[in-house]
């Protein structure tokens, strides 16, 4: 960053010694070069660290999940995405789940609609909840989502987005092997591809890799999902939930422009 900085102010002093008689576009356009070259150098090493803590189980989560990643391309930010286990983070840290909390439960049938809207993300409620959260759970779908990051993690996103859509727009039972695999097939993971997920999923590197990840968010002072860790300055940042993002951008200097800032009307 250094040398391109100093070698976009010596074009720009050499372009400026010569009188002009009349208006050098030559050195203006030089000069835009140049801040275009310095503002991307500054762009590209200074991106702010993101952590998502996250479980497929919690739609809460995809409400934050998909913003981050609307706003990869908006704010100067790296986004890293971390797979965890919400019942072990429950477990260690005592919470409960919503659906344990009757007046939660009641609650939330008519927030999470709401926060579909707003959100704009294809929500709803599978017809019971209650057996997929506290039944089936998530072990497998994360160690699928695991196995994926240590293998093929330019598909993790897309992977855990067709997760969500799966599990809590159409209902099915992602902790199913052929759920799974039409969830990997729509993030465009080949057949080869999805057989040695599938193998790595039973893998001791996977299930310590998954651990990890929950216990990391843990220590970070995770109670639930999402989990949201910006690290500002070496110094790690926690926010909680879906609805922080205000909070968030003010933290690390950017603008909140809603949940969707690719929309025209976006800011609000």
């Amino acid at each position: 960053m250094q040398k391109a900085t100093c070698t976009a102010t010596h074009v720009l002093c050499l372009a400026r010694k010569k009188p002009l008689k009349r208006p050098d576009y030559t050195c203006i356009t030089m000069e835009i070069f140049a801040k275009r070259l310095m503002a991307t150098a500054t762009s590209t090493l200074g991106k702010k660290k993101i952590d998502l803590f996250y479980d497929v189980l919690s739609p809460y989560t995809w409400f934050a999940f998909e913003t981050l990643m609307r706003y990869k391309n908006h704010w100067n930010i790296e986004v890293t995405l971390k797979p965890m286990l919400l019942a072990g983070v429950n477990q260690a840290t005592g919470n409960k789940p919503p659906g344990l909390v009757p007046n939660k439960a009641i609650y939330m049938n008519s927030d999470l609609a709401r926060c579909a809207t707003y959100f704009n993300v294809p929500f709803k409620m599978p017809e019971d909840p209650f057996e997929m959260i506290m039944v089936k759970g998530s072990l497998i779908p994360n160690r699928f989502l695991t196995a994926i990051d240590m293998l093929y993690p330019e598909h993790l996103e897309a992977a855990s987005r067709a997760l969500w859509i799966s599990g809590w727009s159409r209902g099915e039972d992602f902790t199913q092997p052929a759920i799974l695999a039409k969830a990997g097939q729509t993030a465009g993971l080949s057949k080869d591809q999805l057989l040695k997920i599938q193998e790595h999923m039973t893998h001791q590197a996977t299930k310590d890799r998954l651990c990890a990840y929950t216990d990391q968010a843990i220590q970070y002072g995770a109670f639930g999902s999402p989990t949201i860790i910006y690290h500002k300055n070496g110094s790690p940042q926690l926010f909680f939930g879906s609805d922080r993002f205000p909070i968030l951008a003010q933290e690390i200097g950017e603008e909140w422009r809603g949940p969707q800032p690719n929309s025209a009307d976006s800011k609000l």
